[in-house]
């Protein structure tokens, strides 16, 4: 019987993750079983690190050991995965290459990938309670400025030497969360390298409330950061407001730092507008 050449495939069945963020949203999608190969930095959820063999780093890839896997759709994320998804499209490879920086592009992303396993509706329903709990955040928010309470200045610190502020994701879930990020010009700069600032006397002269480090999977060390020299003036040190948001949690343009990312970002600063309130930061310190 010769082969019918009109039956295809209603979407990849053997996907490759070079990222977290779309191996945690397939398997919320309940489509795991799509995956063949996944990141070696992939957290989200537990299991995919017993179930998946690790083919990535996220810079670098064993192109041999994904041939192997013969992938049909091979995902990645932005600029810096270019070099092994050209690798992998000379050799044959599908290769989609996400590029989401904004909350608006993390929702655009999450539809797509639901889409092409077939899980347009339940993707669009996911996206549809994510937007609900955060525009719940929102309201808490406005309630809270209502009340009297401030919006805390906040200073997202992605790395500490040099110090590299928060990328668009982040500065806009801090919005979100109830802060005002200290550098929101440089949220725009999409490349980390433009988002340095070189001298730490500009971080001071902003003065935060709170500082919130997540060192690209290195430990925060609030100490450290307190001991910087000329620190000890900024409100954040002299109040102890340093705080570290996990790196998977918030880092990742996907379902983590929509959800439990932002969460955490929130519930700090929710503490700190309620002590404010309360009276806890004198209002000539700001």
């Amino acid at each position: 019987m010769t082969q019918d050449l009109l039956v295809f495939s209603p979407g990849p069945r053997r996907i490759v993750c070079l990222t977290e963020e779309t191996t945690e949203w397939l398997y919320l999608l309940g489509q795991e079983q799509r995956i063949v190969g996944i990141s070696g930095y992939t957290v989200r959820p537990r299991r995919a690190r017993d179930e998946k063999p690790r083919v990535s780093a996220f810079t670098s890839a064993k192109i041999d050991k994904i041939l192997a896997l013969q992938p049909d759709c091979v995902l990645g994320f932005s600029d810096m995965q270019a070099d092994i998804a050209a690798e992998l499209v000379r050799r044959g490879v599908q290769v989609t290459i996400f590029n989401q920086r904004s909350v608006a592009e993390i929702f655009s992303m999450l539809f797509q990938l639901a889409a092409m396993v077939g899980e347009a509706e339940q993707g669009a329903q996911r996206i549809a309670q994510i937007q609900t709990d955060l525009r719940a955040m929102q309201a808490v928010v406005a309630v809270k400025v209502a009340a009297g309470a401030r919006r805390p200045r906040v200073f997202f610190e992605e790395w500490d030497t040099p110090h590299i502020s928060a990328i668009r994701w982040v500065s806009e879930l801090l919005d979100i969360a109830g802060g005002d990020d200290c550098f929101p010009e440089l949220a725009l700069q999409s490349l980390g390298k433009n988002r340095i600032i070189a001298d730490g006397a500009e971080i001071v002269a902003r003065n935060p409330d709170i500082i919130l480090g997540s060192w690209c999977g290195k430990k925060f060390r609030p100490e450290t950061v307190a001991a910087r020299a000329g620190w000890e003036a900024v409100n954040a040190v002299r109040h102890q407001q340093l705080f570290e948001i996990k790196s998977p949690d918030i880092l990742q343009p996907g379902p983590a730092a929509l959800t439990d990312g932002v969460q955490k970002m929130h519930q700090i600063i929710v503490q700190w507008m309620d002590a404010d309130l309360a009276g806890a930061f004198p209002s000539w310190a700001h």
